[in-house]
């Protein structure tokens, strides 16, 4: 699932590439698009974005935000597989491609879906997207106090906690293992055995491990928007391998249709299960 520092590279991207162009067709490829799309306007996607000029794009949370020279947004929320590719009409269409805006200049902006589980909303009103106005504040935007000022009524596990939109918006289930993992905490560590140095220390990872995240996939994906490098993680989906701080084998934990990774040696304490 593409997350915070995946979404930030394909906006800078996008607001490098796209803003400023018109789009002069929109095509609705069935039967994804009938899954994926939604006018929440009534006037039409096709009708309502043809000739549209890109104005801006921005992302929030785990959603991009298209602006045009219209009033409606386009809002996206790519949610497990949904990816976007810049192409031309020479290149082969992804089977599972739901959405073609070709722009003026013959370029082509694709969304594709291999499990048409994400949504692209055409609509005048963000607070009509489905989660987005709950969503809590941008990692990068809150200070160490405001940090835990949010925790503080938060109960539950400590991963849990991060993967909450409404807690800070752009963190998934990878992110959160990196965090942790760079922390030194236990993911399933309850928030109310926190000291105030390891909520520090948790706030301290955050803002590393995503901005130096950010770097990472800037550099390896370039323009080549529907990758999702993640060679670089440390400990998420690494199972079995050796831990890169300690050398001690990378535990795997599934529940709640997720998986959890994590060093026993260096993030002690928690559950501990096999």
């Amino acid at each position: 699932m593409p997350e915070l520092p995946e979404l930030e590279v394909v906006r800078e991207v996008l607001q490098a590439r796209v803003v400023g162009k018109k789009i002069a067709r929109v095509e609705l490829l069935q039967p994804a698009a009938a899954i994926v799309v939604r006018d929440f306007t009534g006037r039409g996607f096709v009708e309502t974005l043809t000739h549209a000029t890109f104005t801006a794009i921005t992302r929030r949370g785990k959603f991009l935000v298209f602006a045009f020279d219209i009033s409606p947004k386009l809002v996206l929320n790519p949610k497990l597989t949904g990816r976007l590719q810049r192409a031309t009409a020479r290149d082969k269409r992804h089977k599972k491609t739901a959405v073609v805006f070709t722009l003026a200049d013959e370029t082509e902006l694709r969304y594709f879906d291999d499990k048409t589980m994400g949504q692209l909303y055409l609509t005048d009103a963000l607070e009509r997207v489905p989660d987005f106005a709950q969503l809590g504040p941008e990692p990068f935007d809150i200070s160490r106090e405001q940090f835990r000022e949010r925790l503080r009524p938060y109960r539950g596990e400590i991963k849990g906690i991060l993967t909450r939109g409404e807690f800070l918006a752009g963190i998934g289930n990878a992110y959160a293992d990196e965090i942790l993992w760079h922390a030194k905490l236990h993911p399933f560590r309850k928030r109310t055995q926190l000291t105030a140095e390891e909520t520090n220390r948790l706030y301290d990872a955050l803002q590393t491990t995503l901005r130096e995240a950010i770097a990472l996939v800037r550099a390896e994906m370039s323009e080549t928007i529907q990758r999702e490098p993640r060679n670089f993680l440390k400990v998420h989906l690494r199972t079995g391998e050796a831990c890169p701080r300690c050398g001690t084998t990378i535990s795997e934990i599934r529940a709640q249709q997720r998986i959890t990774n994590f060093c026993r040696a260096c993030q002690p304490g928690g559950l501990i299960r096999n």
